[in-house]
């Protein structure tokens, strides 16, 4: 396994809390990660039926087996056992005894609130970003080659083809956990929904017409989205709103975290494709956004990030909001950036410069690093070595 940036803030939670909980998407490395990092602890897979039936039915007779603590994967088969953990902690908090994982965030994160509040360290493990990924002895060298093989450390891993590998992944992500969490009686239907959606990656998102085009209700479209998101498939955006007497938009944006997996859906099956692609510009947003968000979620930070956009269609692509200071970042696809594209950028500069200090970075396509006297334009490659500024 590759070193991942999460782990410093991982075993400092450990040295913290008696229980750390550590959720994201199938395939990011979750088991991996906690087995490498703690390989004498016990660890027990809850997907496993046997075990989940034995968690279930006799929580205490399960939990005793480990008077130390143990890793337990996929919790969230097992709600109800975090109340029985709730106890055990309290009896003997002694930091770094029970590590849980889980899948799907919403289920597992609800009972962690409700009963290990204040008892568990909270961190989310997303598929590799950029930083990572190139720790492994063969990776992506070209940006097209970077957004078709997204981040799940498997196909890095193992040198697998992307699509092929994304395609198993998608069927057993529909068919096993949206299953589990829905009541969806055609599952074609919410594969529809999931393509639609990845048409829109790096777009604004308006329900009524996701809802119109999938051919299903506006409820139900809210509610599967929440499961895109619950199981970090996606992420919407918000927009920043301060004080600010300007008019901004309240729409989201939505963006895929993977955008190996975004490229799959849309029928993407090589990179080669993506150099005349129409929606090239707006994956490639995706991707810096979710490298931005990954960063953050390695640090612990859950909060802060945000884009901006007002009435007259001023916009910037991502804003950091860090309380006290800020950083807006421009994201062009194309190898060349001038003047004229960076001049929204620093008019959003200082239309916020009223709520504090505002730095401004544009991120493109390119390679040369073009360091300038009012910002600095970074190539998409070396994004991570600017981790001061997200």
């Amino acid at each position: 396994m590759v070193v991942r940036d999460v782990q410093p803030t991982f075993l400092k939670a450990l040295s913290s809390f008696p229980v750390v909980s550590l959720t994201g998407p199938r395939q990011s490395g979750k088991s991996t990660l906690c087995r490498t990092l703690l390989p004498g602890k016990p660890y027990q897979n809850l997907e496993l039926p046997d075990l989940r039936a034995f968690a279930v039915d006799d929580p205490r007779g399960f939990l005793a087996q480990f008077p130390g603590g143990a890793i337990i994967d996929e919790v969230q088969r097992a709600p109800d056992l975090l109340s029985y953990l709730q106890p055990i902690v309290d009896e003997d908090p002694t930091p770094g005894r029970w590590v849980l994982t889980g899948s799907q965030n919403f289920g597992m994160m609800e009972k962690v609130t409700q009963s290990l509040a204040g008892r568990a360290g909270v961190l989310r493990l997303l598929p590799m970003s950029r930083s990572e990924i190139v720790r492994f002895p063969s990776y992506p060298q070209s940006l097209n080659q970077s957004l078709f093989a997204g981040g799940y450390p498997r196909i890095f891993d193992r040198n697998l083809d992307p699509a092929e590998w994304l395609a198993a992944y998608v069927a057993t992500y529909v068919e096993r956990d949206v299953r589990a969490v829905a009541q969806i009686r055609d599952l074609s239907v919410f594969q529809r929904f999931l393509q639609l959606c990845a048409g829109r990656t790096g777009q604004l998102l308006s329900i009524t017409a996701l809802a119109a085009d999938s051919g299903i209700s506006q409820p139900t479209a809210k509610a599967w989205l929440s499961i895109l998101e619950a199981s970090s498939i996606v992420f919407r955006l918000q927009p920043w709103h301060t004080n600010l007497t300007k008019r901004l938009t309240k729409t989201p944006k939505l963006h895929f975290i993977d955008t190996g997996l975004a490229c799959w859906l849309l029928g993407i099956r090589s990179s080669d494709q993506l150099r005349l692609h129409p929606l090239r510009g707006a994956i490639f947003e995706s991707f810096i956004a979710g490298e931005v968000l990954k960063h953050r979620a390695n640090s612990g930070e859950s909060a802060g990030l945000y884009f901006y956009r007002d009435s007259s269609h001023l916009e910037a692509d991502l804003l950091i909001d860090r309380g006290t200071s800020r950083t807006i970042i421009e994201i062009k696809a194309g190898q060349t950036v001038n003047d004229d594209l960076l001049k929204p950028l620093f008019k959003v500069r200082e239309e916020i410069s009223a709520a504090g200090p505002v730095e401004a970075l544009a991120v493109y396509g390119g390679d040369l690093l073009q360091p300038r006297s009012n910002l600095t334009v970074v190539p998409w490659s070396r994004l991570h070595e600017h981790q001061r500024l997200l």
